[in-house]
C-alpha cells in the first residue's frame, strides 16, 4: 500500500522544476535581498552541470558519425537532410530577427564572470576565426569549455572511428565511446536531481535583486518562440502548398490531432505513431517515404527548437548586457543548429543545452536559469512545429520522388496504415 501511495505522488522533474521556479520567484519577493545568500548554491548546481557538458558534447558527436549502423538511403534520404538543412537554418533567422525586435532579455541584468568571458568569442579577422576553430592541443580546448575545436575534433575521432570499425571489424572502440557516453549520462541524471534546488536558489537569489521585474522577461520570451514558431508554420504550409500543388486550406485540419498530441504531451516519440499514420492516410505520402522520413525527421528536424535556441542565446546576451556581434550572432545560428541534430535524451536535457550554448557563447550560465522555469510552455510552441515541419518535410520528398498520392490528400480516395 505504502508502495502505491509514493508512486501516486511521485512528481515529475518537469513538474518539480516549475514549482521551484514559482517557489523561488515568491521567496525571493518575500525575503529580498538576503537571497543572495543562497547563490553559491545555485552557483554549485551549475559547475555539477558545466563539468559534463563538454565530455557529453564531444562523446555524443563521436558516437553519432561512427555508428556502425548508419546507412545512407538514396535520393530519399538526400532530399530529407537537404529540406531539414534549409528549414533548420530558416528557422533560426527567424529566431534571431524576433529576438532583435522584442528584446527579451532586456529588463534584468546578470554579470559575466571572468572564467566564463575568458571563452567569449573574441573580435578577430577571418582567418584567425578560422584557425580557432581548430585546436592545437585538443586537452586544452577541453580544458577551457572551447567547444567547438572540441566539436571538430570527435567529427574528426568519429570519421576515423567509423573507417576502422569498417575496415577491422571491430567495434571496440565505437563500444567504448558509447559506454562513455551512456556514463556521462548518468552522471548527468544523478545531477538532475538536485536541479529543482539549484534553480529554486539561483531565482530567487534574482528576483530577491531586481523583485518583479523577473516575470516580464519570461512572458516576452514565450511571446517570442510562439510567434516565430505561427510564422515558421505558415511560411513554410505555403511554400509546400505551392511547390506541392496542394490544397493550402486542407492543412489545418489534417493537421489538428497529431498537433493537439504534441502540444499537450510536448513529446515527438510519443506522437511519432500518429504523425506517421497520418502522413500515409491524410496526406497521402506513401508508406515507405512516411515509415523512413517519420523517425529520421522526429531526431534531425528540429525548427521549432533551433528558433527557441537561438531567442535563449539572444535572452542570455541582452540580460547580461552583451552585445553581440554579426559574427556572434553566426555563432549563435550554428551552434543552435548543431543542438538541434538529434535531442539530449536526460531528465533536464534543456539544461544542458542551456549550459552549452551559455558556455559556448561566454555569457552568465546563471541567465538561462529562467528560462528553465518555464520550458514546459516553450517545450510545447517547439514540439508543435517539429512536429507539423515533420510531416510537410515528408510531403516535399514524396513530391519529389513522386510517391505523393494527392488524391488522398484531396479526401478522394482512401487508403489503410498497415
Amino acid at each position: 500500500m505504502s508502495e502505491a501511495k509514493s508512486k501516486k505522488f511521485k512528481m515529475s522533474l518537469t513538474n518539480q522544476i516549475m514549482l521551484a521556479t514559482a517557489a523561488g520567484i515568491v521567496f525571493g519577493l518575500i525575503v529580498g535581498p538576503w537571497c543572495a545568500n543562497l547563490k553559491v548554491i545555485g552557483d554549485i548546481f551549475l559547475r555539477l552541470v558545466q563539468q559534463c557538458v563538454v565530455a557529453l558534447i564531444m562523446s555524443a558527436v563521436a558516437v553519432a558519425v561512427s555508428n556502425p549502423e548508419n546507412s545512407g538511403a538514396g535520393k530519399m534520404g538526400l532530399h530529407t537532410f537537404k529540406w531539414i538543412f534549409i528549414f533548420t537554418i530558416i528557422s533560426a533567422v527567424i529566431g534571431l530577427f524576433l529576438g532583435n525586435i522584442i528584446q527579451p532579455g532586456a529588463g534584468i541584468t546578470f554579470t559575466v564572470g571572468e572564467e566564463v568571458a575568458a571563452s567569449t568569442i573574441a573580435n578577430a579577422s577571418l582567418s584567425e576565426t578560422l584557425l580557432g576553430f581548430v585546436s592545437t592541443n585538443v586537452f586544452g580546448s577541453m580544458a577551457t569549455s572551447a567547444t567547438v575545436p572540441c566539436i571538430v575534433f570527435s567529427l574528426f575521432f568519429g570519421v576515423a572511428t567509423g573507417i576502422y570499425t569498417k575496415q577491422s571489424g571491430s567495434t571496440i572502440i565505437y563500444d567504448v565511446i558509447k559506454g562513455f557516453n551512456e556514463v556521462i549520462m548518468h552522471i548527468i541524471k544523478l545531477v538532475m536531481n538536485v536541479a529543482p534546488i539549484g534553480i529554486f536558489c539561483l531565482l530567487a537569489n534574482v528576483t530577491g535583486a531586481i523583485g518583479i521585474a523577473v516575470i516580464f522577461p519570461m512572458v516576452k520570451f514565450l511571446g517570442a518562440l510562439l510567434l516565430g514558431v505561427l510564422i515558421e508554420l505558415f511560411l513554410y504550409c505555403v511554400f509546400v502548398s505551392v511547390k506541392c500543388k496542394i490544397n493550402l486550406f486542407k492543412m489545418p485540419k489534417k493537421f489538428y490531432k497529431m498537433s493537439m498530441i504534441a502540444l499537450t504531451t510536448t513529446s515527438s516519440a510519443i506522437t511519432l505513431p500518429t504523425k506517421m499514420e497520418d502522413m500515409v492516410t491524410k496526406f497521402g505520402v506513401s508508406r515507405r517515404i512516411a515509415d523512413f522520413t517519420g523517425p529520421i525527421t522526429m531526431a534531425m528536424n528540429s525548427s521549432g527548437g533551433v528558433t527557441c535556441y537561438v531567442l535563449a542565446i539572444l535572452f542570455m546576451a541582452q540580460s547580461s548586457g552583451v552585445v553581440l556581434s554579426g559574427k556572434e550572432l553566426i555563432m549563435a545560428i550554428l551552434f543552435s543548429c548543431l543542438m538541434c541534430m538529434g535531442t539530449i535524451v536526460v531528465p533536464g536535457g534543456v539544461i544542458i543545452t542551456y549550459t552549452f550554448l551559455a558556455t559556448s557563447m561566454g555569457l552568465a550560465p546563471e541567465s538561462f536559469i529562467v528560462l528553465v522555469g518555464i520550458d514546459w510552455f516553450s517545450g510545447m510552441f517547439r514540439t508543435l512545429n517539429n512536429v507539423d515541419v515533420d510531416v510537410l518535410l515528408g510531403l516535399l520528398v514524396a513530391d519529389k520522388l513522386g510517391e505523393l498520392d494527392r488524391d488522398v490528400y484531396n479526401e478522394k480516395k482512401i487508403v489503410a496504415y498497415d
